[in-house]
């Protein structure tokens, strides 16, 4: 595959803030430099080999709803052109082109705002084993992958941010205890809102947008998206010609990267196990393809 592949980032300019499982985030005093490599995580694993183009994929697609979203919306957006960042910054133009977003800081809102149209993942596990989902009692007798009833669609199901580990399914009252009433209900009202928007909009490409998760931050108490948005990483596409409510789908997403784990002797402990020349190219091709559906227009590495 002829594209350059950036598993770590090497910025000795500027400091290190964090090294996440996908993005490696410098500090540049107000501002952050968020770089999204072309590492895939899963079962909380960094897995060994990376997915050639994935970083680039996630920054511009996230790009592409910040845009569609911004009369919606606020988010943490300076400029994603490489030749307006700092000067300092300019002898590292490889490793930041088309994957990295200048950002302004904000403080972080501790809580994962997850949205479902439908039931699957973790929110079907809870519901199968008879729990609430989002603290949510939902009717009986649905089933795997179906379109959450109303008055419940969409469900605001939120979970608490860990810093090791799963993050934790919890209810909107929850998140009152936690934040107070006022901020809950901006963060659920503004979540719910731009689900609509970015389901309505999927479906009028041919996508199902079955769940995702936003994460929020404060500048000067004004609430504005960060992180990525509605990205593979972040969300459960699926395909509407596809759809078959009760059954898993086939997802847009490192879902074939987990089945392939899922299939091997592996404890889901580190170190994680090298992924296959296939198991590489097929997962690349689900994340190229979501873009291509989602946006319109070709992959462009």
């Amino acid at each position: 595959m002829d594209t350059k592949v950036i598993d770590k980032t090497r910025i000795d300019a500027v400091p290190l803030f964090r090294r996440g499982k996908v993005r490696d985030v410098y500090d540049l005093g107000d501002r952050l430099l968020i770089v999204a490599t072309d590492r895939i995580s899963a079962f909380d694993c960094v897995l060994p080999n990376p997915i050639p183009d994935k970083g680039k994929i996630l920054t511009q697609l996230s790009l592409f709803w910040f845009d569609l979203l911004a009369d919606l919306v606020e988010n943490h957006l300076i400029t994603a052109d490489v030749s307006q960042y700092p000067q300092i910054l300019a002898p590292y133009r490889d490793q930041l082109v088309g994957r990295s977003m200048l950002v302004r800081k904000a403080k972080v809102v501790p809580i994962e705002c997850v949205v479902r149209g439908y039931l699957s993942g973790s929110g079907w596990a809870d519901y199968s084993r008879g729990a609430d989902v989002g603290g949510v009692r939902l009717p009986d007798g649905l089933e795997e992958s179906e379109r959450i009833p109303a008055p419940y669609y969409p469900l605001f199901s939120p979970a608490t941010k860990e810093e090791e580990g799963h993050d934790q399914n919890i209810g909107y009252q929850d998140v009152v205890e936690r934040l107070g009433e006022p901020l809950a209900r901006r963060l659920r009202d503004t979540a719910v809102a731009i689900y609509r928007k970015a389901a309505d909009y999927a479906e009028s490409r041919g996508v199902i947008l079955a769940d995702t998760k936003f994460e929020f931050g404060l500048v000067d108490d004004r609430l504005i998206l960060v992180d990525e948005i509605l990205t593979p990483d972040s969300s459960r596409f699926w395909q509407k010609s596809l759809y078959i409510p009760g059954q898993v789908q086939k997802s847009y997403d490192k879902q074939y990267v987990r089945d392939y784990l899922l299939g091997i002797d592996w404890d889901r402990n580190p170190p994680a196990p090298r992924l296959p020349t296939e198991v590489i190219e097929k997962t690349r091709q689900r994340y190229v393809e979501a873009f291509q559906m989602l946006t319109g227009r070709p992959f462009l590495p």
